[in-house]
């Protein structure tokens, strides 16, 4: 394993006041938690984050720890505050004379209708950077409509390419549109932090889930934006290139990308198929994609006499990429993840449990990883730590807790 490196600062002294719920909201302020930041989940009294119940273990779901909450709110510091009570708005409005983000994740106008809106957050503090995030955006037509992940997927486009043409469309096995949108608007809040440390300027980001994920698909729009072409679900095949794409080995799928002419020579040598390299129905990458089917069934049959470990090793040594297709468990006890000390242990005192395992940014530092520092919160855990920072004792906190404020 590589030498553990230390948990990243960059955004160390930022304080974000994290309203957002389930997914695209508590990815964005997770990164920025991983990063130093002082990230305060404002829940509501009853039951906080709706992620607190979802998730595989029904255990955890009871005790407002679900999985899916698990997976993205380490490092976090959780409150409880009704934005609806007047001593809860009060509150709250203290909160933003302290704070250098606001990230909300509500339908539009939601939170200006509490009393919080951007203009309403930048007359208590013009540094405020407030970040609003939704599935279509404040404006435009869908606008107020409501939008989980599955909703954007089909919307944006990338469910119409997902399967082949017996399978499309078909949702991406995990939340794509919201993770894309959490991603987003943590690199759009860093970059207004940045020009705030020039300028001492705040000012309010509003990320699309849709556009977000439109302005992800790359090749696929501008394939259509620039020369006209629709693009179809090709299953698991590279459109722009062949061979490029899923194929078998004698003990199963096994990935390879030969994109580039000597590429494609070097595996019909590999694997004893040199005819093929002056064939005229695949001597050229054009022609090869034009006779995408048959190449694959010749290919197909060469694999057959090897592993996909063994292909995948001759492979990738000449050059060629390759890959095995794993599950989930299997790419998690991989070496490269394990040397890569991607996934972090940590404490945690709930159903039966003594720890959790959460999965790290996708990068690190050159002296530094991001990383949370502490497991992720019980609901209302730290009411007295930051309200006490307010000024309300623990005979206040008692009396707002009856209540129903915190």
């Amino acid at each position: 394993m590589t030498e553990r490196l230390p948990p990243a600062d960059l955004l160390q002294g930022v304080r974000v006041l994290d309203l957002t719920n389930v997914l695209s909201g508590p990815y964005a302020t997770y990164q920025m938690a991983m990063l130093g930041a002082e990230v305060i989940k404002v829940e509501n009294p009853k039951d906080g984050d709706l992620a607190r119940k979802l998730g595989a273990s029904p255990e955890l779901n009871d005790a407002l720890m679900g999985t899916s909450f698990l997976a993205q709110n380490a490092g976090k510091k959780s409150v409880t505050l009704d934005l609806k009570t007047p001593r809860g708005k009060a509150m709250f409005a203290q909160l933003i004379e302290q704070s250098d983000v606001i990230v909300e994740n509500y339908r539009p106008k939601v939170m200006a209708r509490l009393g919080f809106s951007y203009e309403d957050a930048r007359a208590i503090n013009p540094r405020i950077v407030y970040c609003s995030i939704s599935g279509f955006g404040q404006n435009g037509p869908l606008s107020a409509n409501p939008a989980y992940d599955q909703i954007v997927q089909g919307y944006s486009g990338v469910m119409s390419i997902t399967g082949d043409s017996e399978s499309a469309p078909l949702r991406v096995g995990y939340p794509l549109c919201d993770t894309l949108g959490g991603m987003g608007a943590a690199f759009a809040i860093a970059s207004a932090l940045f020009r705030r440390g020039r300028s001492g300027q705040g000012c309010f980001i509003d990320l699309s889930m849709l556009d977000s994920t439109i302005s992800a698909l790359g090749w696929a729009v501008s394939n259509y934006l620039i020369a006209g072409v629709e693009p179809q679900p090709i299953g698991n095949q590279n459109t722009t290139a062949a061979p490029s794409g899923a194929f078998m080995a004698a003990d199963g799928p096994l990935n390879i990308a030969a994109n580039k002419q000597e590429q494609f020579e070097a595996l019909c040598g590999i694997v004893g198929l040199p005819e093929l390299i002056s064939d005229p129905r695949f001597a050229a990458r054009d022609a090869r994609k034009a006779n995408r089917e048959l190449l694959n069934i010749l290919l197909n049959a060469a694999l057959a006499r090897k592993t996909a470990i063994a292909w995948e090793t001759e492979l990738n040594a000449a050059g060629i990429p390759a890959g095995r297709i794993l599950s989930v468990p299997e790419v998690l006890a991989h070496p490269q993840i394990t040397t890569r000390d991607l996934i972090q242990n940590l404490p945690l005192d709930e159903a039966g449990r003594d720890h959790v395992k959460v999965v790290r940014a996708g990068f690190a530092l050159g002296d530094s990883r991001p990383s949370a520092r502490t497991p992720p919160p019980a609901l209302g855990a730290h009411n007295a730590e930051i309200f006490g920072e307010l000024g309300v004792n623990e005979t206040d906190l008692a009396l707002l807790h009856a209540e129903g404020v915190i």
